[in-house]
């Protein structure tokens, strides 16, 4: 895909135009390279820092995309980490010291029929604590990136949106089929500023919606297929760690590939959840039920008898940031006296059938 730059500018600022003109941003198969100017040694803040490439427009102060610089032949090379979706509008700019050179490029749009929507969003349950800190939302097709914080917004009983709860920054999976969006954590954990200040993200007892709008476009170009909003009450702040002893955990018979199933005491991190889970030395495939509550394991192969350990990471979280036997916000002091615990492992027995 090849673009021709709309804007390569310098007659504006103060160095020798002459050394400018050689100079020229080129964009093609996926890559942006410097042309006319001799790559050398790296600057100390990093190619990015003389070469960032971003999409929006030049105004918008969005962040560089993520990728990798390499000079290839005396070329500086950009390319960047996802592929860029149809339709977006590029800024690349090259500033090495006395010189400026700022490229646009438009890709192609693509007649893209709608087709993604928002299949879940996590917790599931609508019943959030207090102190939740985190929500997953997740798309049945890759998004694009960069423009969520225009499309998302929490809105209070009365249809206000709520500013400052959320985290307006984008973390998605490598897929970017899953969104974690984040409740600032300065309003979660006791005894910060914050948290005295402003009160917590979400009030006890109220309710709160989160809105996704439809115009929010896929990686192919297309709006979703419909908004999505996800309604939700707020009920006390859980602020106790999680105690794997307190999981009832129910096996199968030998010789079957029914699942092995572990129940919780309170809903747990869908995603984390799914990571950090593991049945020692077994394929399978492990799936979440009854609002992130339930666990359920099927291996790829009959179970063999004997005896079995789930293996739990220390990463583990319940919604609310509650690690293994340590609470979200525990002061300092009381971490000092609580060692991560590391992996722990829960042991079951796969009988035979009578």
């Amino acid at each position: 895909m090849k673009s021709t730059p709309r804007i390569v500018s310098a007659a504006l600022l103060v160095f020798a135009l002459t050394a400018a003109d050689k100079v020229a941003i080129r964009y093609g198969e996926g890559a942006f390279q410097v042309v006319g100017w001799k790559a050398s040694s790296e600057p100390a803040g990093g190619w990015a820092s003389i070469f960032p490439v971003s999409v929006g427009q030049p105004s918008s102060g969005l962040p560089p995309l993520l990728g990798s610089y390499t000079v290839e032949d005396g070329t500086l090379t950009f390319r960047p980490r996802w592929p860029i979706a149809p339709g977006m509008h590029i800024v690349a700019l090259f500033h090495p010291p006395g010189l400026l050179v700022l490229a646009e490029f438009d890709t192609p749009k693509q007649d893209a029929v709608p087709s993604a929507r928002v299949e879940h969003i996590y917790p599931s349950t609508g019943d959030i604590p207090s102190n939740a800190l985190r929500m997953y939302i997740c798309f049945s097709a890759a998004m694009r990136r960069n423009e969520a914080w225009q499309h998302i917004h929490l809105l209070g009983e009365n249809g206000a949106r709520l500013e400052h709860a959320l985290l307006e920054v984008e973390l998605w999976d490598p897929g970017a089929t899953r969104l974690t969006v984040l409740f600032d954590p300065a309003r979660i954990k006791r005894g910060l500023a914050p948290l005295k200040e402003l009160g917590p993200n979400l009030a006890e007892g109220q309710s709160y919606t989160l809105e996704i709008d439809r115009d929010w476009m896929d990686a192919a170009g297309a709006p979703l297929l419909d908004g999505f909003r996800k309604s939700f009450r707020v009920a006390a702040a859980e602020r106790t760690a999680i105690e794997p002893a307190k999981w009832r955990v129910t096996t199968p018979k030998a010789g079957t590939r029914d699942p092995l199933v572990v129940e919780f005491p309170k809903p747990l991190d869908y995603a984390l959840v799914l990571r950090t889970l593991s049945v020692a030395g077994v394929k399978g495939t492990a799936a979440l039920d009854r609002d992130e509550t339930e666990w359920r394991f099927v291996p790829d192969a009959p179970w063999q008898p004997g005896a079995g350990r789930l293996s739990i990471d220390s990463a583990l979280e319940d919604v609310a940031g509650n690690r293994l036997y340590r609470p979200f916000d525990a002061v300092m002091d009381q971490l000092k006296k609580m060692p991560d615990p590391g992996p722990v492992a829960v042991p079951f027995r796969i009988d035979e059938q009578l």
